[in-house]
Order: C-alpha cells, then sequence, then structure tokens
C-alpha cells in the first residue's frame, strides 16, 4: 500500500493505518534517505496517540514517548551499538517501536525473537513523500 503526503499532516492516514490494523508491541522499520521524512512520521504518528513532545534521537539514539511510542535511530552508532546498550530488550517493551536505519542484524534479532515487524519506506517525490 502507498500512502502520499504533501505536508506532515498528511501522514495521519498513514497513522490511522497502523493503529488500526497492527497490535501494540509492533516494530516498524523505517527506510529512507536522509531527511527522507522517517522522524517527522514517527511525530505525526505520535501525535494520533496524543503525543505532542518529540525530537529526534539522533543523538540520543533512542527515545520514549510516554511508554506508547519508541523511537530508535542508529544511523550513527549502527546495531553494534543498539545491542550493546541493551536496547534490543527495550523491544519487548508493550508500545510502537520504529526504527530508523536497521540493519539486517537487527532484523534477524526480531525474527528469531518472534517479534512482530513491518517495513515502511518513504520517499520524497516530486514535492510529495510516498510512504509503502
Amino acid at each position: 500500500m502507498i500512502f502520499k503526503a504533501k505536508e506532515p499532516k498528511d501522514l495521519k492516514p498513514v497513522s490511522d493505518y497502523l493503529i488500526e490494523n497492527y497490535k501494540d508491541g509492533t516494530i516498524v522499520l523505517l527506510n529512507g534517505d536522509l531527511g527522507a521524512g522517517k522522524s517527522t512520521f514517527v511525530k505525526e504518528f505520535s501525535k494520533s496517540l496524543g503525543i505532542t513532545e518529540t525530537s529526534s534521537p539522533t543523538f540520543s539514539i533512542m527515545n520514549n514517548y510516554q511508554n506508547k511510542v519508541y523511537h530508535y535511530d542508529i544511523y550513527r552508532t549502527g546495531s553494534d551499538e543498539f545491542f550493546s546498550l541493551g536496547l534490543g530488550e527495550e523491544l519487548d517493551n508493550s508500545g510502537f517501536h520504529f526504527i530508523e536505519w536497521a540493519d539486517e542484524k537487527i532484523e534477524k534479532y526480531i525474527e528469531s525473537v518472534g517479534f512482530e515487524s513491518i517495513k515502511m519506506t518513504i520517499t520524497p517525490k516530486n514535492n510529495l513523500r510516498e510512504v509503502e
């Protein structure tokens, strides 16, 4: 399924779709180039759950928003740092988990422990963002 968004507020249907079709505890592997809108999507998703205070975890690696949304950004550090900090264990918490820049090592871990995950790709195209 592909959603198109011109502005961040246009991402609400994507958030609604996730909330309606996936259970609490789902892990979303966010893909897309730098500046594609991955953190913007997490911010808009959080708003759908009544969370208004969010920030990009680029330097903190993981942000927890009211134990409902967990946002990981491992662009700078990679999966080795993700695991050495014990963040793999955080995936056991209820809430939606969004991982930016997840690699094959993280994907294999998620699969091996039986967590539900989906892949989402955000692509800028002609002044729009396509979310697949």
